[in-house]
């Protein structure tokens, strides 16, 4: 063999040599990049915190998920939409409609009543509206407004006599202890309740804090731990009043066909408690989170907080709950009586507050049957980098039409927007016409009694008022202005208007016409009614 030849073949070798090494190289990188995907999937969070069932604090949360605490705190800065959003002085609603203030005569709802700002400012705005400050209110309006379940867990554990430190109530959610604190303190006062709240502990800041925002000591807005499981990050639902609720939704007849888990779980010989967190699907519980709190309820200091679902989730099957339920007798075994929310001051009759049913107006309309959730519209997902999240910055979809809308609608932007508008717009006429009928209905009703009309004569008219005030307080005071299901919330504003005519026809009938001149307006709120935060 030539030397050259020696030399082609060492080439070659080589070569091979180098392929064979470079082809390894490139494996081995493959399989390093698929295990570590693999792993990134087992743990899709990086924990530089340790963050457990007392962190109430957002903060430490947002040094695991930096992207989802930002979003979050953007829910203090959203720009005002033509129907609800956000303002360093919100625009206050009675000055806007002031129908509201004869509609809610002798409700809290008559002193201070403002557009909705983001779930950070939820909690500070309701320590200084006039409806806190001015009147008394129930601690089981924290419910909603605070990151609670802990305090709940405190209160109950004790009660159950079991061992409080801020390491047990920092270890497991701890149902039994939660619903048994959720009920001892439903019936007590604002203050009382928030004074708690001050009391337990933050895995972080164990009840003290320097932050100059902080509300009331350790006191937080809703926040991370409300809606994930500190340990798994997963969605889950926290809040007693939903997990009971949906609990007598599914023992209902209620079809809810866009519940496919409640169908499953009667198909399979309903036993036990429907747990939303057992039995949910996640596409379920991406709307159950947000049901927690944006429904109708009962939050005043005569019963426990009460979500009124047993008869399913339409307004007429809330309001049969309501006319079905008593208060409890006290301990002198007086009290009790007819369930209802306030005695509207200008005509006497008691009637219903709705609170704000989103859920429940969403259960009607398209998007829920479409399987389409609260969060896929209010939180749409974001790619940031290779990441792809849910955005935590909860707002109006019309505020975010590219990601929120047109992920489904292959629609210009501009053309979705005018289709919200109109269906916007023409709620919104159809609720002035029934505020119309039903400041008319009130003329009627005081005509009537300064006539003499006795109280068997004005009952039947009486039944026909807390309607008419039930269903226009229904739209105008759930957040979406009929957007969430339109031709529904066009039937209820319709049953107003008819209500309310019917009420001033049985006026007429006692043969007296309500004075010509509309009566004043009064906005105080009664001291002997129920008085109940949103």
């Amino acid at each position: 063999m030539t030397t050259s030849s020696n030399k082609r073949s060492f080439g070659w070798l080589a070569l091979l040599t180098g392929l064979v090494a470079a082809t390894t190289i490139g494996i081995v990188a493959l399989l390093i990049n698929i295990f570590e995907r693999k792993q990134e999937a087992r743990t899709p969070f990086a924990k530089v915190v340790v963050v457990n069932e007392i962190s109430t604090d957002p903060k430490p949360w947002g040094l695991n998920f930096p992207q989802q605490y930002e979003d979050y705190l953007k829910t203090v800065d959203d720009d005002y939409t033509d129907f609800g959003g956000n303002h360093a002085l919100p625009p206050s609603k009675l000055e806007e409609h002031p129908w509201l203030k004869r509609l809610f005569a002798g409700y809290a709802f008559s002193i201070d009543y403002r557009e909705a700002r983001g779930h950070a400012h939820m909690l500070a705005d309701q320590e200084v509206t006039k409806r806190v400050t001015d009147v008394q209110q129930a601690g089981a309006c924290l419910h909603c407004h605070a990151s609670i379940i802990p305090t709940y867990r405190r209160i109950g554990m004790e009660q159950l006599g079991q061992d409080v430190t801020a390491k047990t109530l920092g270890e497991s959610y701890n149902h039994d202890a939660v619903m048994a604190g959720f009920k001892a303190v439903s019936q007590r006062t604002y203050e009382e309740v928030h004074a708690e709240l001050e009391k337990t502990p933050d895995h972080f800041q164990s009840g003290e804090s320097d932050d100059p925002h902080a509300h009331m000591g350790s006191a937080h807005p809703v926040s991370c731990i409300d809606c994930h499981d500190p340990d798994t990050m997963a969605i889950r639902v926290t809040r007693p009043g939903f997990i009971l609720g949906i609990n007598k939704l599914a023992h209902s007849d209620d079809p809810v066909p866009h519940l496919p888990s409640i169908k499953k779980w009667r198909d399979e010989g309903a036993k036990g408690m429907y747990d939303p967190n057992l039995h949910a699907t996640r596409q379920e519980l991406r709307s159950f989170v947000c049901g927690q709190c944006h429904v109708e309820y009962y939050c005043a200091n005569k019963m426990t907080l009460t979500f009124p679902w047993s008869n399913g989730l339409k307004v007429e099957d809330l309001e049969a709950e309501w006319d079905n339920t008593e208060f409890p007798a006290d301990e002198e075994g007086t009290a009790g009586g007819k369930f209802y929310d306030y005695v509207h001051k200008e005509t006497g009759t008691k009637v219903y507050k709705a609170q704000h049913p989103e859920f429940e107006l969403w259960s009607q309309g398209i998007h829920a049957s479409a399987g389409v959730s609260c969060a896929d519209c209010h939180m749409p997902y974001e790619k940031t980098g290779a990441t792809k999240t849910s955005s935590h910055w909860v707002r109006s979809p019309m505020l975010n039409i590219n990601k929120a809308c047109q992920t489904c609608h292959n629609v210009p932007e501009q053309e979705l927007k005018e289709r919200v508008d109109v269906i916007q717009n023409r709620t919104r006429s159809l609720i002035d016409r029934s505020a119309a009928g039903v400041t008319e209905m009130f003329d009627a009703i005081m005509a009537v009694q300064k006539n003499g009309a006795t109280e068997d004569e004005l009952q039947p008219i009486r039944d026909l008022q807390r309607k008419a005030m039930w269903r226009l307080d229904y739209i105008a005071s759930e957040n979406s202005k009929g957007f969430h299901a339109s031709q529904e919330s066009a039937r209820i504003l319709a049953e107003s208007i008819d209500y309310s005519r019917q009420a001033i026809a049985k006026c007429y009938q006692l043969g007296t016409k309500p004075d010509s001149a509309p009566a004043k307006p009064k906005a105080d709120a009664s001291t002997d009614s129920d008085a109940a935060d949103e």
